[in-house]
């Protein structure tokens, strides 16, 4: 699968990230929702990804 595109067209990269997890999600426990939701809040802020 080395020449399959990425699902859904997306490609993200985070080489040379410093952020820790508690700064990307914060301490306290959320959903797996709530994770996926800041997740691509932070990769779109950040210019993470390409299609």
């Amino acid at each position: 699968m080395a020449g399959k595109p990425a699902f859904g067209g997306y490609t993200i990269n985070f080489a040379g990230r410093k952020e820790t997890v508690e700064q990307v999600f914060g301490s306290k426990p959320i959903p797996p929702s709530q994770m996926t939701k800041l997740l691509w809040k932070y990769v779109k802020e950040k210019k993470l990804s390409s299609k």
